[in-house]
């Protein structure tokens, strides 16, 4: 399935311009929903609408938000606004999809939701740009089944503080379910779609999910140190680590915004979560052809990251140790070396592109780069297959 909606986070011609500085409290919410991100088409105006977005059942394109009166929301009173954000309605009644994640909005609290508003309405230009018809046929473009759905998966509750926890827990879980709406692509979906989990009262809330060709890790009980945590949230980039494909896009047009507070709270309660046992240590695995992929992560790689792996600390990543690189599902990492990636454009961050290697080394040849970087170095992962490359990288 693919949810573009919930994932794609524009990488060039986004017109959206975010500044480190004092912002109305409307303008900071607008960025910790990240709402430029689906309302912006590439090249567009910010929050125009327009956004293609592929669903099982053909493209939709995100809707003008802008306060223009014939085209966006300007003649959208507060109730309406809310109706939208908590209900998944429009003004004229019509369902939205659930790909616009009201299901998570719901959770804001209503001081939260005006601030929102006053800031579409009186923050930002309105822009005369009609919204595009869905290109779903009919019958499957009907709305009405959609109500059906609400009435079976969403919830609208308003968040609640649990009193046996603190301010800080509190207020990261108010952002991690509500606006931050981090569910959307880290909480694996049903059959109908649905989100599994809304709260981490289930094991499945933010557990992990394939999305869109990438894979969302879990992010329960984060393995990270706290300290960690936020500097990839404010810059992409730790001593360790960095992010890269959509979460590198949600850093750059979100997270980096976010109060200093804020992301410690976002990083205690994600760090509160249980989360699963360690792995037992593995030996690595047995490589057929160890010199061969050796020689060529020596060529094309160790420029980079070393001969021993280690990276260059907040600039470029390890893969020495760096739980990333050997997690059982692969994804992400076939299609950082296929394709290559783009750090987040930060202010306290450098952003770097590694490049892809599509068209210079062979799938088979990926295929054993990609093994023996996973098991080198004290890595211990699971060998990648040259199906499971094939799969990966055939529409790309």
């Amino acid at each position: 399935m693919k949810r573009t909606l919930l994932t794609i986070l524009l990488c060039g011609g986004l017109q959206f311009q975010v500044q480190a500085q004092d912002v109305s409290k409307g303008e900071y919410l607008a960025r910790v929903g990240d709402c430029v991100a689906c309302h912006t088409a590439a090249g567009g105006k910010d929050f125009a609408g327009g956004r293609p977005m592929e669903t099982p059942i053909g493209m939709i394109y995100s809707t003008n938000i802008t306060p223009d009166p014939e085209f966006g929301i300007g003649n959208y009173s507060f109730d309406d606004f809310d109706l939208a954000m908590r209900e998944g309605k429009t003004k004229d009644g019509r369902h939205l999809y659930p790909a616009m994640p009201y299901t998570a909005y719901a959770k804001l609290s209503e001081e939260d939701m005006r601030a929102l508003y006053d800031y579409f309405m009186q923050g930002v230009t309105p822009e005369k740009i009609a919204n595009r018809e869905s290109d779903i046929p009919w019958p499957l473009s009907m709305r009405w089944p959609l109500g059906l759905w609400n009435g079976m998966f969403h919830e609208n509750q308003r968040f609640v503080a649990d009193s046996q926890r603190d301010a800080d827990w509190n207020r990261g879980a108010y952002l991690v379910q509500g606006l931050g709406h981090c569910g959307a692509c880290h909480t694996p979906r049903g059959l109908a779609f649905q989100e599994k989990a809304m709260t981490q009262t289930a094991p499945e809330f933010l557990s992990g999910a394939e999305i869109d060709g990438w894979y969302a890790p879990d992010i329960r009980g984060n393995k990270l140190r706290q300290s960690e945590l936020v500097d990839l949230l404010k810059t992409g980039s730790s001593q360790h680590q960095s992010l890269a494909g959509p979460m590198a896009e949600v850093v750059t047009y979100s997270t980096q915004y976010l109060s200093d507070a804020d992301l410690q709270s976002i990083a205690v309660y994600l760090n509160a979560l249980p989360g699963d046992k360690a792995p037992e240590a593995k030996p690595a695995a047995t490589l057929a052809n160890y010199d061969d992929a050796k020689g060529l992560y020596q060529t094309y790689c160790s420029t980079c990251h070393g001969l021993d792996g280690k990276g260059v600390a907040n600039v470029i990543p390890s893969l020495a140790n760096n739980p990333a690189i050997v997690r059982d599902n692969a994804l992400n990492l076939i299609h950082v070396v296929y394709s290559g990636a783009d750090t987040p454009r930060t202010e306290g961050h450098i952003s770097y592109k590694m490049p892809g290697y599509k068209g210079v080394i062979s799938n088979q040849e990926m295929t054993d780069v990609l093994n023996y970087i996973r098991n080198s170095w004290g890595n211990s992962a699971p060998l990648v297959t040259l199906s499971e490359v094939n799969q990966a990288t055939k529409d790309k």
